[in-house]
């Protein structure tokens, strides 16, 4: 299979790492190939703090993911995220020399290449441009401006930044795993786009996607990006709360959040425990399923205080900047029974769970349908898109300049007054060329003639 035909997602989480290889099928959905998926060693909190064991865990989902799909992977987009993302707002122009030609995606990449130049924090880099609303001219909030003619282009911008000494561990671990990283892209853009649809992203709606140790949050209003940040704490958190409230391994603190855990302690039975096995010939240890609920809920809580500071950040609470279409949950963490319950509680946002699935056409096994394959499809979908964009590029054919007919003169036309300034202009330029290459043929000249004084020297000599 042709490389061209197929692209890749690597999600590099704290709790696992995921690489999906997919193609696009005649109808627009996104079939899936193969499927790689390992322990993620080496990533604290989004950040990678072990580059070997970061390599050798990339290696491992590389390499089950080839195996499945039964294709070679060379090219990946990655997923990024971290509590050193930051996002910021920003305007922008630049005055269009020819504002009688309309504007075209060059105009935009210029003006987006100017943005990037901005001068950031010591150890700052910017990872997105992101445009929001254009202006041409006197004319604003024009979401599209190709095709439209103006002297003036103007934008406001949604900056996503990142600490540079992350973004180049990361490119560094890919590197050193064989691969070559397509493209860069921030996790909750990603997961929007594997779990919103247009009329939510239009309504209004946050995703907020809790991952092993971080929580992720993408605000969109009118199709537009409008707030982005990432929150240091997810699901891991969690599991480390009941390790250390229950007094039990960590392996077993995960398997009692995943199976038996829940959000709302009042929602369980105080009569109701689960089993822990003792260590080593030690007697098995009883826990209430409330007293789990409760240890629960009280981190689940203050993460969704955080999501709530971000919201009234961005003003979600005011009348002209209302969530319609609410929260969307989405991530592992996402999978916490009754988490939807307390999210509308604490939030006052109607809530629903988002599923990774939509977009995709042969999950027959429902194996993809668990939202912590949401940032990983999303990624796929990013790759896709960038090789679209390149097939498109490669396909089109350079556009050529149609001769234009000499007009027939006949003795009415007037005289174009424009013909012999071309004529002059011509001749001139006729001008130059001759006295350069008049230039070059003297200079040639000369060190012909200095070769044969020299060559005359030493003939006199002997």
């Amino acid at each position: 299979m042709d490389n061209q035909e197929y692209s890749v997602g690597l999600d590099i989480g704290t709790t696992k790492i995921v690489a999906i290889v997919g193609r696009r099928n005649a109808h627009g959905k996104i079939e899936v190939l193969g499927v790689g998926k390992a322990k993620s060693l080496g990533v604290h909190k989004g950040i990678v703090n072990n580059i070997s064991q970061t390599i050798n865990s990339i290696k491992a989902a590389v390499s089950e993911a080839q195996s499945s799909a039964g294709v070679p992977i060379r090219k990946v987009t990655v997923g990024i995220a971290g509590k050193h993302i930051r996002s910021l707002q920003h305007s922008d122009y630049i005055m269009r020399e020819h504002p009688d030609k309309f504007i075209t995606d060059d105009d935009i990449e210029a003006l987006k290449d100017q943005v990037k130049k901005l001068v950031m924090l010591p150890g700052e880099e910017i990872i997105h441009v992101l445009p929001q609303e254009y202006k041409v001219d006197s004319e604003g909030e024009i979401q599209e401006p190709v095709g439209m003619h103006g002297k003036r282009l103007e934008a406001n911008f949604h900056v996503v930044v990142g600490q540079m000494g992350s973004i180049r561990n990361i490119a560094r671990c890919v590197r050193e795993a064989g691969l070559e990283m397509e493209a860069l892209t921030l996790e909750p853009l990603a997961s929007s786009e594997a779990v919103l649809t247009k009329e939510e992203k239009e309504a209004g709606v946050a995703i907020v996607d809790i991952g092993g140790g971080t929580t992720d949050i993408a605000i969109f209003k009118d199709n537009i990006i409008r707030h982005t940040c990432v929150i240091p704490y997810g699901g891991g958190i969690i599991t480390e709360d009941i390790k250390e409230g229950c007094s039990i391994i960590e392996k077993h603190a995960e398997q009692l959040k995943v199976k038996f855990g829940s959000a709302v302690p009042e929602l369980e039975k105080d009569s109701t425990y689960v089993t822990i096995p003792g260590l080593h010939g030690r007697p098995d240890k009883e826990i209430s399923l409330k007293t789990l609920a409760q240890i629960i809920n009280a981190r689940v809580e203050e993460i969704l205080e955080m999501v709530n500071t971000e919201l009234k950040a961005y003003g979600a609470f005011e009348q002209k900047k209302k969530l319609i279409a609410g929260i969307v949950l989405t991530g592992g963490g996402s999978n916490l029974k009754h988490l939807r319950q307390l999210a509308n509680y604490t939030t006052g946002f109607d809530s629903r769970i988002g599923f990774a699935n939509e977009y995709i056409a042969n999950d027959k096994n429902q194996y993809l349908k668990g939202p912590e394959f949401a940032t990983s499809i999303g990624l796929l979908m990013e790759s896709l898109k960038i090789r679209d964009k390149k097939l498109t590029i490669v396909e089109e054919e350079p556009a050529q300049e149609k001769p234009q007919p000499e007009p027939v003169k006949t003795n009415a036309d007037p005289v174009e007054p424009v013909q012999p300034i071309q004529q002059t202009m011509a001749m001139q330029q006729q001008e130059v060329i001759q006295d350069h290459q008049n230039k070059k043929a003297a200079r040639l000249t000369f060190g012909q003639s200095l070769m044969e004084k020299v060559k005359k020297f030493f003939e006199e000599v002997e």
